[in-house]
């Protein structure tokens, strides 16, 4: 008998996730962020920087959460 072992992911999320998972959770955020931004932030910094925030955010979760 052998006994496999599923080795945990080194993302720095707390669980098992895949790739769509991750993106799911990359634009849950944000969404959040943009709906953050648009009632604190936009009147001093514009949406866009919003947007570029975003997809930085989720590449990085994407590629390593």
């Amino acid at each position: 008998m052998t006994s496999q072992r599923r080795s945990r992911p080194r993302g720095f999320l707390p669980m098992d996730t895949n790739l769509f998972d991750r993106i799911f959770i990359g634009v849950v955020l944000s969404v959040a962020l943009h709906l953050l931004w648009m009632r604190f932030v936009e009147q001093v910094i514009p949406l866009t920087v919003a947007t570029v925030l975003s997809v930085i955010l989720i590449y990085v979760i994407a590629r390593w959460g």
